[in-house]
């Protein structure tokens, strides 16, 4: 009875030695197919925001991460083909947008980026990047500027594409920033009916401000965005003088008939997270902003004027230990 005891626990460790080593070996093997993707999460407007910052006749690169997928480590060295894709563009509108073209992402012109037709992948690496390299001077952000870029597929290459759309395509609505741009706190800044500034405010949460050049940014006007196909009409300048602190704003389209009342001022604070020690907060404070102007195309054949007043508040989130700039605001 006890050998048999002795031997039964021999063979039961024995087989479970055997079933250990078979689920190691297992591990060994690729559990997964080796596709090529980009690394671009897609936001709830199914693109990708990358911010670049803008430098006036010069250029600032981003790098697209190129991943291999897999449970193993890449062990082949690969030429990745890569390509402008207007045809996912075109689809992406007509999903988003239908019929309402005004409101269609604009592919950007190869006048203001560059990006080689390739990227290698060596053996012993999972991730490349590809280096895009942007131009943006004069750039108008009116226009949504979208770059798609897709991983191209053939079989005489040495990769395979994801299957994936949304893995094997990058659609990179482009954001050049400067010190000055970025979404802004509108809580504080009152939109009115001219002449009922007395009476109830119409306030909008946040206020998307663009980047015209180095020191100079835009917005629009009152309560309108860039979801208003004629966001064209209702655009305000704003120039900020470091010396002065004063933000001059202008308006170039006379139909909206804007005016000023007194200068606004800007001020910037800087203060480092309390719990989390490399974290810089800088806040961006406009005030004594007080203008009025005229929306001439949102009722037909009537024009109705406002006045806002108020102020606007950016925060910028920067990690300290990030030394890319991009990277380092927590967008």
């Amino acid at each position: 009875m006890y050998m048999k005891k002795r031997y039964s626990i021999l063979l039961s460790l024995l087989a479970g030695l055997l079933l250990f080593s078979s689920c190691n070996d297992e591990w060994t093997d690729e559990q997964y197919e080796r596709f090529v993707s980009f690394k671009a999460p897609l936001n709830e407007q199914g693109i990708t925001r990358i911010y670049v910052r803008y430098r006036e006749d010069s250029i600032s690169t981003y790098r697209l991460p190129v991943v291999v997928s897999g449970s193993t480590t890449n062990d082949q060295d690969m030429t990745v083909h890569v390509a402008v894709d207007p045809d996912t563009l075109a689809r992406l509108n007509i999903e988003q947008y239908q019929s309402r073209t005004e409101l269609y992402y604009e592919e950007l012109t190869n006048d203001y980026f560059s990006m080689p037709e390739t990227v290698e992948v060596t053996a012993g690496e999972n991730t490349s990047l590809l280096d895009i390299d942007f131009s943006l001077n004069n750039i108008d952000l009116v226009d949504k500027w979208l770059l798609p870029v897709t991983v191209v597929d053939d079989p005489s290459y040495d990769y395979v594409a994801h299957p994936r759309k949304h893995y094997n395509k990058a659609l990179l609505r482009v954001m050049p920033f400067n010190d000055y741009s970025g979404i802004y706190s509108g809580t504080a800044l009152k939109t009115y009916l001219k002449g009922y500034e007395d009476d109830a405010a119409i306030v909008k949460s946040e206020v998307s401000v663009y980047v015209i050049d180095e020191n100079s940014v835009f917005f629009y006007a009152g309560t309108v965005d860039e979801d208003r196909t004629d966001r064209r009409n209702y655009k305000i300048n704003a120039m900020f003088n470091k010396q002065t602190k004063q933000v001059t704003l202008t308006a170039d389209n006379p139909d909206m008939e804007f005016q000023v009342y007194g200068t606004p001022v800007f001020s910037v604070e800087e203060t480092m997270d309390a719990t989390r020690p490399y974290l810089l907060h800088r806040y961006v404070t406009i005030s004594k902003i007080d203008y009025s102007f005229t929306d001439y195309t949102s009722v037909p054949n009537a024009s109705i004027s406002y006045t806002v007043r108020g102020s606007l508040i950016l925060e910028r989130k920067i990690n300290t230990q990030i030394p890319d700039e991009d990277q380092a605001i927590e967008w």
